[in-house]
């Protein structure tokens, strides 16, 4: 089974390869009927979005294979990791909160979705329920009990 991030940029990037392939061209070749390109607005356009579009396929392509060492089978039933549901509560005021573990690109703290390379990411990967964290936040030391988790393969039924 394929992540969900990959999946998701797997998406995008033929979003984007269509865009480049199909799409501009045609932007480009009805620009360039306007006539002089030295002062034509949409021609500009056109080919600075044709560059934005190339820089951003050889990033999606790069990541992808930098997620293709990834698969759910490598990722741990029974410890933290991409894709758990974390409910933690704060040792010092009980404060209980629910974080999901993603990848960067799938941030949304708004969403109690974190990175697993934030500094709370970190310390909460390969832990499991009962076990304690500490995370130096530019504010305070928060410490925090693992008080649930549901991991990846528990959420998605496998």
């Amino acid at each position: 089974m394929e992540l969900p991030i990959v999946q998701r940029l797997r998406k995008e990037l033929e979003a984007l390869r269509y865009e480049l392939k199909t799409k501009l061209p045609k932007e480009l070749e009805e620009a360039r009927a306007h006539g002089d390109l030295s002062e034509n607005a949409e021609y500009e356009a056109a080919k600075e979005r044709q560059g934005f579009v190339s820089a951003r396929i050889a990033q999606l392509e790069q990541r992808m294979r930098e997620l293709s060492i990834y698969s759910v089978d490598s990722i741990p039933a029974d410890a933290i990791a991409y894709g758990s549901r974390v409910t933690v509560s704060n040792v010092e005021d009980g404060e209980v909160q629910v974080f999901e573990i993603v990848f960067p690109e799938e941030v949304d703290a708004g969403a109690g979705r974190i990175s697993l390379s934030s500094p709370l990411g970190k310390a909460l990967l390969n832990k499991r329920v009962g076990d304690e964290v500490t995370v130096q936040t530019p504010r305070a030391r928060l410490n925090y009990e693992i008080i649930e988790l549901q991991t990846l393969h528990q959420r998605s039924g496998s």
